[in-house]
């Protein structure tokens, strides 16, 4: 009687724990949309309807950059192999927006060739079941984290390295990995320098440090644009939009405006464009 009891208690506890356990998580649909946001917690794609990109001809100064990732992106649609690319350097240089603008540039060249799916810096730790889910989902997509780097007492770096490459999974072959980044290590300078003064192997501690930026086959390089290139860039945004100013006076207010912000970049440019077009009265 005792033994019944208990097996009856048993069987009530376990249907308790199974009404509050989370339901599976259903299957990503990959084909719902070309953009994906990924979330943790819990773990999902959320679909982007509207990207928010440039055109990739409207990116100046930046050409070289632009053919060597564009060559990267279509042999990986193409199911050839393709290396993880690092885009780093000075802020507001067109890296995120290049990579967006490949991803449309080969989507009109091949509809739906590629999944583009943003993961934020504070959910990398997440990416081994993300990674898993873009495998699964079988769509071959393009993996993007926007401002990647690392600071003290920050070990995630550890997990990437292991998932880019290197761990007994590696990365899927259908999911290409792409980040921005103002470090081209990843890292402070200072977290790689205390190594060097701290460690009781410097050049051990410090390749632990410096060795995630190698998992990336493709590192492009970014910089602060001159001034004929400044003044290319807004030129080029006022044709597109149809933008009625002059040349002269063109040139005048965007070298004030970018006088006043103490760079020239593409960001900087866009922000005068906005302005530019307020004032005028017209949309963009």
């Amino acid at each position: 009687m005792i033994e019944a009891e208990a097996i009856l208690a048993l069987k009530r506890i376990a249907d308790a724990l199974e009404r509050l356990a989370p339901p599976a998580p259903a299957p990503a649909d990959l084909a719902a949309a070309d953009a994906f946001v990924w979330h943790a917690d819990p773990d999902r794609l959320q679909p982007v309807a509207d990207v928010n990109r440039v055109d990739i001809g409207l990116l100046q100064g930046i050409e070289r950059q632009r053919e060597q990732l564009l060559a990267n992106t279509r042999r990986f649609a193409d199911g050839l192999p393709a290396n993880n690319a690092l885009l780093w350097g000075a802020r507001g240089t067109g890296k995120s927006s290049l990579v967006k603008a490949v991803h449309a540039t080969i989507n009109a060249e091949r509809p739906g060739a590629l999944a583009l799916v943003e993961i934020h810096r504070e959910d990398i730790p997440s990416l081994p079941r993300c990674l898993k889910i873009l495998k699964d989902g079988g769509r071959r997509a393009v993996l993007f984290c926007d401002d990647l780097s690392f600071d003290q007492q920050d070990d995630a770096y550890k997990s990437l390295k292991a998932v880019l490459e290197g761990g007994i999974e590696g990365r899927p072959t259908n999911v290409v990995f792409y980040a921005t980044s103002n470090r081209r290590h990843l890292m402070a300078r200072d977290m790689i320098d205390n190594e060097r003064s701290t460690a009781i192997n410097p050049g051990e501690a410090v390749e632990e440090k410096v060795s995630l930026s190698d998992r990336f086959g493709l590192w492009l390089g970014f910089h602060h644009v001159g001034q004929d290139t400044f003044f290319a860039i807004v030129e080029g945004y006022v044709s597109h939009f149809g933008l009625p100013i002059g040349l002269d006076e063109l040139h005048r207010e965007a070298n004030e405006w970018a006088v006043t912000r103490g760079s020239r970049s593409g960001r900087v440019a866009w922000q005068f464009i906005q302005d530019l077009a307020g004032r005028l009265g017209k949309a963009l």
